[in-house]
């Protein structure tokens, strides 16, 4: 683990978003935004501060459902607003600091590697754009950075300049100390600007280097626009390292999945399907349009246009087009068509006609179904749980099945005798 202790920015409100909810918990591919950042920076430091301060219980909460060693610095944003007063009363361990932004989900460790490569009393991540109107240029000079320049008061020579600002930085630990205690907020929005620190630091002599870096890496979001384009980023490496690796997918750029979710061994996945949580599929066909959510699937096809809820373990079986399945484990069994298995374990050789529903909830609580081997159960059965039937049944087309047990070889039928009525229609109609 390098010697660079990170301090990721996470207090902001972020009112573009135009959201109840804090931005940095806004989601890329399944998870946080700021989740996002903190796996990253885990691979190269052990020692990771966040400071928090708009909805801070919120953002806690949810990033200790990852990570158990992140050190949480509450802002006094009242007191104390804007980057540079987040600043304030941080104390890392190592002498470089790293300061980040919590809403950059793109960034990745090999991005951040650079800032480990170089020595200096503060390293200044800048862009190179095409066009870089409407940013600050970033002067340089001998390879040093020589000042930050916004567009309305650049020079002709300065508006030509193609370096603007990146937003991130590294700090010498004796830098910070030196500096934060030094920051005003006399200025317009009467904040306290970590961009301030860069230039007293340059006035006392200090060495700035600059650090081109990708531009996509280090994108911010900053409205659900931005918020979209950075999920098309995300889903293209997840898609390209899943390809890398051997699965199959047809038409890519209809598929979407989720950080979390594990492919293994050679699988084929088919336009417009959807994966979630932490599904886990392995030597697997899954077919087009359809939803997996947080389930595994091993050894089997799926689909088209079929739908695993949550905590569904499905082993050498076929699912069919249209079947739901909730929170149930399958192994060897086929359900082809049009049904829902949901809080049930289904053993081997099993057969689930067209129609079939597991009755599992009665208003109030949920109830579980269990199936044996080489049970066969007719079209458009309805199944009450909690229901128990033993292998080797057959279930007639149509039966509904009351809550109980079914015994080994039975036949379990219980529909009406059928009942004419000699010209009803003609009666009916007045014909």
């Amino acid at each position: 683990m390098s010697n660079i202790s990170i301090v990721i920015l996470a207090a902001g409100k972020g009112s573009r978003m135009k959201s109840p909810k804090a931005k940095v918990l806004h989601t890329i591919s399944g998870k946080p935004m700021l989740y996002h950042i903190i796996k990253a920076s885990k691979e190269i430091s052990d020692d990771i501060s966040v400071v928090v301060a708009h909805q801070k219980e919120a953002v806690i909460e949810q990033m200790s459902l990852y990570f158990d060693d992140i050190n949480f610095i509450v802002q006094d944003a009242e007191n104390f607003p804007g980057t540079g007063g987040a600043m304030k009363n941080i104390a890392p361990k190592n002498e470089k600091v790293l300061v980040l932004n919590g809403d950059m989900p793109l960034i990745t460790a090999d991005a951040l590697k650079g800032f480990l490569e170089i020595e200096a009393d503060i390293i200044m991540s800048i862009f190179e754009l095409e066009n870089p109107d409407g940013y600050g240029r970033v002067i340089i000079e001998d390879e040093q950075v020589v000042r930050i320049v916004e567009q309305k008061d650049a020079s002709e020579y300065e508006l030509g300049v193609t370096s603007v600002n990146a937003g991130i930085y590294a700090f010498s630990k004796s830098v910070l100390e030196k500096y934060i205690p030094q920051l005003s907020n006399e200025n317009a929005q009467q904040e306290y600007y970590l961009t301030d620190v860069i230039s007293m630091a340059k006035a006392d002599g200090c060495n700035i280097t600059p650090l081109v870096v990708n531009e996509e890496c280090f994108k911010g979001i900053n409205s659900k626009l931005d918020l979209a384009h950075a999920e098309e980023i995300m889903q293209d490496k997840i898609k390209s390292a899943w390809m890398n690796a051997g699965v199959i997918m047809q038409l890519p750029s209809t598929i979407y999945i989720e950080e979390g979710v594990v492919f293994e061994g050679e699988c084929i996945v088919e336009n417009g399907c959807r994966f979630t949580g932490n599904t886990h599929i392995k030597e697997s066909h899954i077919k087009a349009g359809s939803v997996i959510e947080n389930s595994t699937v091993i050894n089997s096809d799926v689909g088209p246009m079929a739908h695993l809820r949550p905590l569904s373990h499905i082993t050498d079986t076929h699912i069919g087009n249209f079947v739901e399945v909730k929170q149930s484990k399958l192994i060897g069994v086929k359900a082809g068509h049009l049904s829902y298995i949901g809080d049930s374990e289904v053993d081997e050789g099993t057969n689930i006609g067209a129609g079939v529903i597991t009755c599992n909830y009665d208003g109030i609580k949920k109830y579980k179904t269990v199936i044996g081997k080489n049970v066969f159960i007719g079209s458009d059965s309805q199944l009450i749980a909690p229901l128990i039937i033993e292998d080797d049944v057959m279930i007639a087309a149509g039966t509904t099945l009351p809550s109980g047990k079914i015994e080994k070889g039975s036949l379990a039928i219980n529909r009406e005798k059928l009942r004419t009525i000699k010209d009803f229609y003609y009666k009916f109609f007045g014909k």
